[in-house]
């Protein structure tokens, strides 16, 4: 590699001498041969650089090719995998067009591979309504390469949906690439079997499904999270037959949460991360198999808790509600928004706000309807800082999320937990806190913790008023001491 190292981006050939991981997926794919992964690596370090693979951004390619929709990521499939999408009938065969689609390929899988440290997609070939226009077997042959020949390890399956019968001889030729290895990974299916691989709640109805997602550009953040939620949740036909009293009782709930935390949040310094201390006592009282203790991710421009995941009860346990804290650590106004993958579940309020300066702000994600959450839900933050001089209403906002560069947005995601049986140790909201007797060692410390971070706050809310009237008592001497000179200067003047 050392000899071709000028046919290589160097970036390539630093990561592939630091990351055991890429090297052994490049031998896992060639079945630990080692002339067999020499010459893979050589091959697809030589189409990286030819592709520049790794200045690909969306700046770079046109925006008409994101815009077209025949391409991108969304949704898993049954084992938890990745789906790459391709549209084939959002695809025409143009040479003079071939070069910057290839890219377009490039981009996403390096997109993804970079986010998600190289785990393994299902390619989805959607070829409903498609005619001889849209037969591009260059094109297909080069997605499939880019899995056989340049990115190890890095394929599970091929879903083919309603293969046109006119396909059934260009796809003998497609097999031939594949190689024997990955031709068990093709999966020929139709409406009535295609769920055997996917899930109805991520396949768009043409296919069976239930999914309403639909791709648009932009934004183009991460193709998980297209769809913002508005201000009170996604309006869906579950909501018309939620009861009245189940509404009343919704908004109760919420009505006290919010004055409680109006009373022990406002202009308060950020949630400090549980000091070690506290971890160790939390893993005393920490029964099998429940979750890891409570942390805050510390952002440039928030904290935000919990860290990582968010936790919901199952069907049987009941929890739907889950409590976000951000608190701004900036000097400036923080406008944040939160995405979600499954927008026709969740209701989060807010769900696009600013926060001030130094303050704690809740965020409560609650599922509505006969809906439950899975472990392939997700959640994006995306926080910004504004100007002084901006407002903060909706149409400020709306404005603001228009003119922000991509470098200035913050971004954290958070994964979905489903508890099946004991009580989760996070902020889930399904019962007021601080007014349920302790039912275990895990519970009563939640509240302790809870208690003990207010208690925090509160503290340092005090010693920073202590601190302001400590100055007004300096600076009313200063005022009386300067008061006393110019009346004693007036009278030595006159005498």
């Amino acid at each position: 590699l050392i000899d071709k190292s000028d046919k290589y981006d160097s970036r390539d050939v630093e990561r592939l001498q630091q990351d055991d991981k890429w090297v052994e997926n490049y031998l896992h794919w060639r079945h630990d041969v080692v002339d067999d992964t020499l010459k893979m690596i050589d091959e697809s370090f030589q189409w990286r650089k030819e592709y520049t693979v790794n200045d690909l951004t969306e700046s770079v390619l046109p925006k008409w090719l994101f815009e077209n929709g025949a391409l991108f990521l969304h949704g898993y499939d049954k084992e938890g995998y990745k789906l790459f999408w391709f549209r084939v009938k959002h695809h025409v065969r143009d040479p003079k067009q071939q070069l910057e689609k290839k890219k377009l390929v490039a981009f996403w899988l390096e997109h993804y591979a970079k986010r998600d440290h190289g785990k393994p997609l299902t390619v989805v070939f959607d070829m409903a309504e498609t005619g001889i226009s849209h037969i591009d077997l260059d094109f297909v042959r080069f997605i499939v390469s880019c899995f056989t020949d340049y990115y190890p390890n890095f394929l599970t399956k091929i879903v083919i949906f309603e293969m046109p019968w006119i396909m059934n001889a260009a796809f003998k030729i497609v097999k031939g690439w594949l190689g024997p290895d990955a031709i068990s990974m093709l999966k020929f299916t139709n409406k009535s079997d295609v769920q055997e691989y996917i899930s109805g709640e991520y396949l768009p109805p043409h296919m069976g499904g239930t999914d309403s997602f639909k791709y648009s550009y932009p934004p183009l953040v991460d193709d998980d999270f297209q769809t913002p939620l508005c201000e009170n949740g996604p309006i869906t036909s579950e909501d018309e037959h939620e009861s009245k009293e189940e509404i009343d009782a919704d908004t109760k709930e919420t009505v006290e949460l919010n004055e409680e935390q109006n009373l022990n949040q406002k202009k308060m310094n950020s949630v400090e991360q549980i000091s070690k201390s506290e971890e160790t006592d939390k893993t005393e009282f920490k029964p099998k198999n429940a979750k890891k203790a409570l942390t805050t991710f510390k952002g440039p421009l928030l904290h935000i808790s919990p860290a990582e995941e968010l936790y919901f009860g199952s069907k049987e346990t009941g929890e739907k509600k889950c409590l976000i804290v951000l608190t701004n650590v900036t000097k400036n106004v923080v406008a944040f928004k939160v995405r979600t993958t499954a927008p026709e579940k969740y209701r989060v309020k807010p769900s696009n706000s600013s926060c001030e300066p130094g303050t704690s702000l809740d965020i409560i994600v609650s599922l509505h309807g006969g809906f439950a959450a899975s472990l392939q839900d997700r959640f994006l933050i995306m926080a910004a800082e504004m100007d002084q001089s901006s407002g903060a209403g909706v149409p400020e906002l709306t404005q603001f999320w228009k003119e922000v560069p991509r470098t200035k947005v913050m971004e954290h995601r958070l994964r979905c937990h489903v508890v099946e049986s004991s009580k989760p140790s996070s902020l889930t909201l399904k019962e007021n806190t601080f007014n349920v007797p302790a039912k275990t060692n895990e519970d009563l410390h939640i509240q302790l913790t809870r208690l003990l971070q207010i208690n925090k706050r509160l503290q340092e809310q005090i010693d920073r008023c202590l601190w302001f009237q400590q100055l007004s008592v300096v600076l009313s001497l200063l005022s009386v001491t300067v008061v006393a000179f110019c009346f004693y200067l007036t009278y030595t003047q006159r005498s």
